[in-house]
């Protein structure tokens, strides 16, 4: 027994700083979650797990190394694609794993991926035909240990080497700094200066698979085995470890297990999940398949850094929010949603709305479900005791309930609860569906007495006060203020009240609180006076109430607690010894959404058993558990991707880098992670690019980010995430810059300055010439204009003569037009004195000469020639013709041209209407008649083509 000695003195029992804080609850079960192989993307089996100092989890699959962050999951596998059976992970990030025939490490390259480096290939080729599975790896004084069935690997400053088992080893273990092998011949080797050296009196466990080695205290060793069960050593005797968990470990096998924090010893099995048990052997706690794991077969358990176990599964991953004070009964204890619980008489009752459940109080829950009472399999809204007796609310009516079944059903109306009547003893007012009924105890119990007469409203929130005077019920949007008759079968008088206070609207809640009736709006507490029929504000409870959401329910318990529900979240103020009260809400947080609304069930037993009532169960709470659970979360950018590239900077060593990026590469985005595995549906996230953004963006559950066509610039990625108890994270960021594209790349700009000099240059060369030359230009303008100006006077000048000449011609025109006139005049004159005379003349060839004497004859004959000489000699017709033809030639010529075939006829009547002249003057000149005159203008306007509506002497005059 000397190797049970000398390992007993390696054993000391850890006392840690934080140890207090480790709890295992024995009470319900703790929150589970189920990893799927379709979630990791890898093998079913999952052989050993490890944590790095980031928070990341890593697991020994099948299929090759699973990386989880939080997120994300990542595999990477063996170069000869093996399965990985054992993972460790060194100060330096290093990630050493374990398979067949092949062993090596995984480090980040500059990207953040993880690369294999093979250590296997540091050994001989005959060596390394013969490594075997690698089943555990080990930290031990600056060394690497990889052990196999057949070699044990030591690997330091890049440097490896072996040593061959004596016979075959089986397990190895790292006790207290101490290292020991598990030979099948030898017994237990312990490694000391580069040997392994036999232990004497080890050989005891041959027949043994030691698969975990437990401390105990008073100097004592648990030691698990696969199918022997447990034992347990005190450095002189080995014997069974005769507990409740060894029964366990006998009946399912044991695949070894962990410790938390040295107070609790957790032992996986083949057959049945996995039990927490005390350092005496007691089971805490016990979880399978039927408690909500996926399989029954736990390979591998690992407590992080949070202690929270992590279950490697024959098929899949489970992790065991074991580091809280909540732990929860669901479907697998026979509940459903929770409307009310109660402790009486050793037993915990649940209203559900599948009816009333119990559990013995004092039994462990750990594997009873809730069974339930006989007689209740409709809705139950409340369960009760008044007056030592037991009464269910339901659906089926105001049941008394007796040895877990119902004993009586009071009345069949439907009940949501009841309530002791003051200054009535033994008198119960029960609120129904449709109404209000009074029971009363007497020597055979409670019985229905009668209905209230005179309100039919329906609510489940009712109160009495203490001295009788009023019963209170809130139903939205009224609180009704009642008076029970004094024989207690009618209301004598109802009054409703909207609100409280002219300063608040509405009613918020109905409370009672140290056995007073407090009524509140918006936080604001009142009380009612009778004396001056008005509510009042308490001051010192809204005081209590400042800063907290706006409260739709608040419970009293028995300790003087008060909790209160807002915005479907729980919180509570705990009284303390002084009378003051100290908030909690963080912790409930976990609970928001879970509670049933407008029907808030809390149980407050005792500090370590408050019962809150679920949508789905019962959730059990022990406040006397530290906070220390709720710790600041980490939070990491976890990839960082561009153009044809991805970054995973979450296994970067050193994150200050920056990285540069071309234009190209404008389209960036990130993924982000944080290694908070508890509550991970209530991690929010939040983030900020700058400067691109002004301002935080909106907490989110994406954990994805993207920006496209970013400007060249310097960038910092800010990311922060809150976790379920609402508690930010410190910020993580990465930085990186982009590049300008070449266009606006400073070598660029310099040579578009340069360009633009020369460009200023040439341009003011060209300025200067263009200049010289405008000013010659304008010279030899001006020149140009002064000459113009010059031949535009002169001919203005000229014209202005022509104008001078025309007016000149014009007025002499109308002067010779006017002597025309006046010739034609005179002209008309001689022609009527001509043909007077000629009438003269024809009337002297009708006197009769022959009666006249000769002397009157000679002057007859005389005056006679003298008159035929005048008419023969005057010319003045015919000077008055050539005269017209001589003054009009041009405009007769133009006439002629114009229209060949017109008569002279035509022209001289033409030159008439030219003058002016009148039909009657026309015809005179012309010797025809006014007729005639106008028959001739008819044919002169047909033959110039005139119509009747244009004028002739118009257009003779526009010729």
């Amino acid at each position: 027994m000397k190797f049970i000695n000398s390992l007993l003195t390696l054993f000391v029992i850890f006392i840690l700083p934080f140890q207090f804080f480790a709890q295992v609850k024995s009470v319900g079960l703790p929150q589970v979650k189920n990893y799927k192989r379709t979630e990791y993307k890898g093998g079913t089996q999952n052989w050993n797990i490890d944590q790095d100092k980031k928070g990341n989890m890593y697991f020994a699959n099948n299929s090759g190394l699973i990386q989880f962050d939080g997120s994300t999951w990542h595999k990477y596998s063996l170069p000869n694609g093996t399965a990985i059976r054992s993972v460790k992970i060194d100060n330096t990030g290093r990630i050493f794993v374990g398979g067949n025939d092949e062993f090596g490490y995984f480090k980040s390259n500059e990207k953040g991926v993880l690369k294999y480096f093979s250590l296997s290939k540091l050994i001989d080729k005959k060596a390394n035909k013969n490594i075997n599975l690698i089943w555990r790896i080990h930290l031990y004084k600056g060394e690497i240990i990889f052990q196999s069935f057949t070699k044990v690997f030591f690997f330091k400053n890049e440097k490896l080497r072996f040593i061959d088992a004596p016979n075959k080893f089986q397990f190895s273990f790292l006790v207290n700094k101490r290292l020991y092998f598990q030979d099948k011949v030898l017994g237990i080797l312990e490694y000391k200066n580069g040997k392994l050296i036999p232990l004497k009196g080890s050989t005891v466990f041959n027949d043994k698979e030691i698969w975990s080695v437990f401390p105990l205290p008073n100097n004592r060793l648990l030691l698990a085995t696969l199918e022997k069960g447990l034992f347990v050593t005190d450095g002189n005797s080995v014997k069974p470890w005769e507990t409740e968990a060894n029964e366990f470990i006998k009946k399912n096998t044991s695949l070894g297990g962990c410790i938390i924090k040295n107070k609790f010893i957790v032992l996986n099995s083949v057959l049945n999940g996995f039990i927490v048990c005390d350092l005496n052997g007691k089971i805490i706690q016990h979880l399978n398949r039927q408690k909500g794991l996926q399989n029954n077969t736990i390979l591998t358990s690992f407590v992080d850094s949070k202690n929270n176990l992590w279950l490697g599964l024959d098929n899949g991953i489970t992790f065991i929010n074991e580091n809280s004070p909540f732990t929860f009964f669901d479907y697998s204890y026979n509940i459903g949603t929770v409307y009310s619980s109660l402790l009486f008489n050793g037993y915990l009752y649940v209203a559900t709305n599948q009816g009333l459940f119990y559990h013995t109080w004092n039994k462990s829950f750990k594997d009873e479900p809730f069974s339930r009472v006989e007689g209740t399999i409709a809705q139950a809204w409340n369960v009760q005791v008044i007056n030592n007796t037991l009464l269910c609310a339901s659906n089926s009516g105001a049941l008394v309930i007796d040895q877990n079944r119902v004993s009586k059903v009071l009345d069949t109306k439907g009940y949501f609860g009841f309530k002791a009547i003051p200054n009535h003893e033994n008198y119960i007012i029960g609120e129904s569906y449709n109404g209000f009924s009074i029971f009363k105890k007497g020597a055979n119990g409670i019985e229905y007495v009668n209905q209230v007469e005179g309100f039919d409203e329906t609510t489940n929130t009712f109160e009495i006060a203490l001295d009788g005077n009023f019963l209170w019920l809130k139903k939205d949007p009224y609180l009704y203020q009642m008076v029970l008759s004094d024989d207690l079968k009618r209301f004598d008088n109802i009054k409703k009240h909207t609100q409280l206070s002219s300063d608040y609207k509405g009613i918020g809640s109905l409370q009672v609180l140290n056995k007073k009736i407090y009524f509140q709006t918006k936080n604001h507490f009142y009380r009612f006076s009778k004396e001056q029929e008005a509510f009042f504000e308490d001051k010192k409870i809204t005081q209590l109430f400042q800063g907290i959401p706006t409260i739709n329910t608040l419970i009293e318990d028995t300790y003087g607690n008060l909790w209160y529900s807002y915005n479907e979240s729980l919180g509570v103020l705990t009284k303390n010894k002084n009378g003051s009260f100290t908030k909690k809400e963080a912790p409930f947080s976990n609970l928001t959404g879970n509670l049933v609304n407008n029907y808030i069930s809390v149980n407050t037993i005792d500090p370590g058993n408050v019962f809150i009532g679920l949508t789905d169960g019962l959730t059990h709470y022990d406040s006397k558990i530290s906070n220390s659970f709720i710790t600041k979360p980490n939070t990491f950018i976890e990839s960082f991707s561009f153009t044809d590239d991805t970054i995973l900077i979450g296994n970067l060593e050193i994150t200050e880098k920056e990285f540069k990026l071309p234009y190209s590469s404008n389209h960036v985005k990130f993924t982000f992670s944080s290694p908070t595995y508890e509550n991970q549906e209530n991690l929010l996230y939040s983030y900020k690019l700058e400067p691109f953004d002004d301002s935080w963006r909106n907490w989110s559950t994406v954990a994805i980010k993207e920006y496209t066509n970013l400007r060249e610039g310097n960038y910092t990625m800010k990311i922060r995430a809150k976790n379920s108890y609402g508690i930010v994270s410190d910020v993580n960021e990465v930085n990186f810059t982009i590049s300008p594209p070449w266009y606006r790349h400073f070598l660029a700009y310099l040579i578009y300055f340069i360009f633009v000099l020369a460009a200023i240059y040439i341009i003011s060369n060209r300025i200067q010439s263009k200049i010289r030359k405008n000013k010659y230009y304008e010279t030899i303008e001006q020149r140009r204009l002064y000459l113009e100006k010059e031949s535009r006077i002169r001919h203005e000048q000229h014209e202005l003569e022509k104008e001078i000449e025309k007016l000149k011609s014009d007025k002499l025109q109308i002067k010779i037009l006017a002597k025309d006139k006046e010739l034609v005049n005179n002209s008309l004159q001689v022609v009527k004195k001509n043909k007077i005379l000629n009438g003269i003349i024809h009337k002297l060839k009708d006197i009769d000469t022959n009666i006249l004497d000769d002397s009157t004859k000679f002057e007859f004959n005389k005056l006679h020639k003298s008159i035929v000489k005048e008419v023969n000699t005057d010319k003045s017709w015919k000077d008055l013709e050539k005269h017209i033809k001589n003054v009009h030639f041009e405009f007769l010529k133009r006439l002629k041209e114009k229209y060949p075939t017109i008569s002279p006829r035509e022209l001289d009547l033409s030159t008439y209407l030219l003058m002016n002249m009148s039909t009657k003057e026309i015809a005179e000149i012309m010797n025809i008649s006014s007729g005639g005159v106008e028959l001739a203008r008819y044919r002169l306007r047909k033959k110039l083509g005139l119509n009747k509506k244009e004028n002739l002497i118009g257009f003779l005059m526009s010729i």
